[in-house]
């Protein structure tokens, strides 16, 4: 049975259970590791010290608050009131900063001095490096062979900052199977290292620590929204979802809004209806992946099938226990956004507005076309990162 010991539905319970979803299924390797950071983390992020310190590196080292922009140009295309969260501002250029500067100073305060992370598009590698770089500490940051070729702008900014990159060679050769070679570096070196996870997965209690820290985005949502616009909610949320960090940032403070709609876009790929697609809430069925129970993309053997997505960042076959739930519970709609649709949509929006977004982007700005909203409404995008990694595959399109 699953403890019960939360404030509502949506949050999850001891045990980081959400509904069906989560919990820590981990090999008896890892039992230490993740209860050391359990019982830390409930110490150090209600340490009056340690959210001083996270709050004044999120305002003046990365940038924050990222501003709120009202879209004019999309807004008139579409017939709405449009506005775009510019988390492609922040520095780093993407949202990993927020959930890389809580992890690393959380794992300072444990003794920690080396870090590895796991990346598919680079934005979490760069952020987990470029944190580290600032506090002096080590990092190795574990990519897809596969990735480091489609995104090497990143691999290079990872390596100025220090970082060692090493490529994985195995399975499919992106997201999956660099979280596999974290996860067999951190057993290995449990006294000295922190894994920064870099999206709402992984074993409790990564997803709601993720969550935790993204949460920021929520937050200044609705501060920015009641000063622009008289009320502190929109009538719909549109992020793209991979693993989903980003989007439980956008959706965490609003979830308990009924006023509010809730829009998830994935990395369909050639199609939901082909085998080259990342559309895990499309396609995916309950399981097990990288220690927690979620939906994934899995055979009738339960072998995971390898995901396919345009974007490196949504290149991963299952997602988070937040989002499985809030899928599962229908609170919120997520829907598959295939390749040329997000292709068409980064030209759109960097040809009306002036903003060249990242390929996870493109993916939640293709589902204005996708989506009605009446002219009075207010939908909020979740910019979630820039585009010059990308640049060369829009280049090449």
């Amino acid at each position: 049975m699953k403890q019960e010991n939360k404030k509502n539905k949506y949050e999850p319970d001891a045990r980081g259970f959400y509904g069906d979803f989560g919990g820590a299924f981990i090999p008896e390797m890892l039992q230490h590791n993740i209860d050391e950071l359990l019982n830390s983390y409930r110490l150090i992020i209600n340490d009056t010290s340690f959210r001083e310190e996270y709050e004044l590196l999120l305002s003046d080292y990365a940038g924050r608050p990222s501003p709120l922009y009202y879209a004019k140009r999309l807004s008139e295309r579409y017939g709405t009131c449009i506005y775009l969260k510019r988390e492609d501002l922040n520095h780093t250029g993407s949202h990993k900063i927020n959930n890389a500067l809580g992890q690393v100073l959380l794992a300072e305060r444990m003794g920690k001095k080396r870090i590895i992370a796991e990346t598919g598009a680079g934005q979490h590698g760069v952020a987990t490096a470029t944190v580290c770089a600032l506090r002096g500490l080590e990092c190795i940051v574990y990519m897809g062979a596969c990735d480091v070729a489609r995104q090497a702008p990143n691999v290079a900014r990872m390596e100025m900052l220090g970082a060692k990159v090493v490529p994985v060679n195995s399975g499919n050769k992106t997201l999956k199977d660099a979280t596999n070679e974290a996860i067999r570096d951190w057993i290995a070196h449990p006294a000295d290292t922190y894994y920064v996870i870099g999206s709402v997965v992984g074993p409790h209690p990564y997803p709601e620590m993720v969550a935790m820290f993204q949460s920021v985005i929520s937050e200044e949502i609705k501060a920015q929204l009641l000063q622009k616009t008289g009320r502190d909610y929109p009538d719909a949320v549109i992020a793209c979802v991979g693993g989903g960090s980003n989007a439980a940032g956008a959706f965490v403070n609003y979830i308990d809004n009924d006023k509010v709609r809730l829009y998830g876009a994935e990395g369909g790929g050639k199609g939901a209806d082909t085998s080259l697609t990342a559309a895990t809430m499309a396609v995916g069925t309950t399981g097990i992946l990288h220690g927690s129970m979620i939906l994934l993309m899995q055979d009738k053997y339960g072998q995971i099938t390898e995901p396919y997505s345009i974007s490196a960042g949504l290149d991963y076959p299952g997602v988070g226990p937040l989002h499985s739930h809030l899928h599962r519970t229908g609170r919120a709609e997520y829907m598959p956004v295939n390749d040329d649709e997000a292709l068409a949509a980064a030209l759109l929006t960097t040809r009306l507005e002036g903003i060249i977004p990242a390929l996870e982007s493109a993916h939640a700005l293709a589902l204005l076309e996708r989506i009605r909203f009446n002219p009075d409404e207010i939908v909020v995008v979740n910019l979630s990162g820039r585009g010059d990694k990308d640049m060369e595959t829009y280049l090449q399109k």
